[in-house]
């Protein structure tokens, strides 16, 4: 009897990379200007309201990430289940994602007392921190919309249909932009509410995107093909897997942003000036950032897929393709940074009190280090990214993890209460860990290790077939 040989397609290369990676590009890129837009007009607005905006902010992220991260792991079960064929299997993995999420808004908002007492212990100025309680009280509604966003958009980006994803928070995001301005300064008849306005614009845009994706997973076109509606219930063995490969996931989001956190909360404590600059640097710096979640997210996909389709050598070429690409992105505005500085300072400080000449000075600096961590950044996000889609997620937790609170807090901690050195020294052991990161997840993609990981545990079917029967 002949065999016939499976055929296999052929690499896709960067094409297939940017095919997949520009929408999520754009939709992180959105989410960006969202940040930006919001930050921009609490400067008009107040110096207070936007010296509460990102600690706040950033804290309120904390506290969901670890459940946006666990429910959005749906999309690495989804990338291999289409890898491998099973349009089904798609739908089901998907079904738990939701499930998650439902259970996980709860527990996010029984978190909102913790984010108020860490707000109160940072040491932040009274009028500062009464914004920043009212920011982050508002805020903590958004994180069920968040969770269910990452699950449902997962049944999308999984398969690449990140165009999807890019025109659903195009819309979401567009809406929280508007709604930002006109609660904020009080527009077009709405009352003028300052910080809170900002919070609550935040909340409607958070529970519009899983709505939007929400009608398309559950509509009758999608249905004939993945049979979604019949595939929403609870599946032990899937919703259990899941956990225990995306734990690791949401444990390793929750560590890193907490440490990272953890620096910004102790910058406010620096001065007013340290403060603003702070918040100007890291505002700016989203433009270099965000994209290069969409990139990570790319290369999650496609590692995920090629896997699923057992063709690991084409998973690890396009890991180390999304790296160079997102290293070429991040060096180029890294040039914008150190070209412009003062433009970038200005957008920010029209309004703010600190004294124009020494917050130029203090942001000046902190871009030049923003300019060489980028390409680091770009490196970890993307190959942590491409080892998610694999499955090593175990890695990834214990490595940045150890490296975040065994390197990055720790020396914050003896920079500001031992040492009492400036924003400069903090900031440049950030850098440090910045390039720890990019060195490590470098090795472990190098390595190959995550491509013996059988995520959806399709061994013992082999081991079965090969155990000869007794008679």
């Amino acid at each position: 009897m002949q065999m016939t040989e499976k055929k296999i397609a052929p690499f896709g290369g960067w094409r297939e990379l940017m095919q997949i990676a520009w929408p999520l590009i754009i939709s992180s890129g959105t989410f960006a200007l969202l940040n930006f837009c919001d930050r921009l007009f609490l400067s008009r607005y107040s110096e207070a309201a936007f010296r509460a905006s990102l600690p706040a902010g950033i804290l309120f992220f904390t506290l969901v990430c670890g459940f946006m991260a666990l429910a959005g792991f749906t999309n690495t079960f989804v990338a291999q289940y289409w890898g491998a064929g099973d349009k089904e299997g798609c739908a089901r993995a998907t079904a738990q994602g939701i499930f998650f999420a439902l259970l996980a808004f709860p527990l996010i908002m029984a978190l909102t007392p913790l984010g108020l007492w860490l707000l109160r212990i940072s040491g932040h100025g009274a009028e500062v921190l009464a914004l920043e309680e009212k920011y982050l009280s508002i805020l903590m509604w958004c994180g069920g919309g968040m969770a269910l966003s990452s699950a449902l958009s997962s049944f999308f980006s999984g398969r690449g249909k990140t165009l999807t994803i890019m025109t659903c928070n195009v819309v979401s995001n567009g809406i929280n932009i508007l709604l930002n301005y006109l609660f904020i300064f009080g527009k077009w008849g709405f009352p003028e509410m300052g910080i809170a306005g900002a919070g609550w614009a935040s909340v409607i845009g958070a529970w519009a995107s899983p709505l939007i994706f929400g009608l398309l997973y559950f509509s009758k076109a999608v249905n004939a093909e993945f049979g979604t509606r019949r595939n929403l219930r609870f599946n032990r063995w899937l919703f259990v897997r899941m956990i225990r490969f995306g734990l690791p996931s949401g444990i390793h989001w929750f560590l890193d942003v907490a440490a990272f956190t953890l620096f910004v909360m102790l910058v406010g404590r620096m001065g007013a000036i340290a403060h603003v600059a702070s918040n100007i640097a890291l505002s700016v710096n989203l433009i270099a950032f965000m994209p290069m979640i969409g990139m990570g997210m790319a290369a999650s996909i496609l590692v995920g897929q090629y896997l699923g389709s057992d063709r690991p050598e084409y998973a690890e070429r396009m890991g180390w393709l999304a790296m160079k690409i997102g290293i070429g992105y991040t060096t180029v505005i890294g040039l914008t940074f150190l070209l412009f500085p003062e433009g970038y300072t200005r957008i920010f400080a029209g309004d703010v009190g600190a004294a124009p000449a020494e917050l130029f000075s203090t942001v000046r600096i902190l871009l030049v280090m923003l300019a060489v961590w980028g390409a680091m950044d770009a490196t970890a996000i993307v190959l942590s990214g491409g080892l998610k889609g694999a499955g090593d997620t175990h890695f990834v937790m214990y490595f940045q993890s150890a490296v975040a609170w065994g390197f990055l807090v720790l020396g914050q901690l003896l920079i500001v209460f031992v040492l009492k050195l400036s924003i400069f020294a903090s900031w440049a052991w950030t850098l440090c860990y910045i390039i720890l990161l990019g060195v490590g997840f470098a090795l472990r993609f190098r390595s190959g290790r995550w491509k013996t990981i059988d995520l959806l545990d399709r061994r013992p079917a082999v081991l079965v077939e090969s155990i000869p029967v007794e008679h």
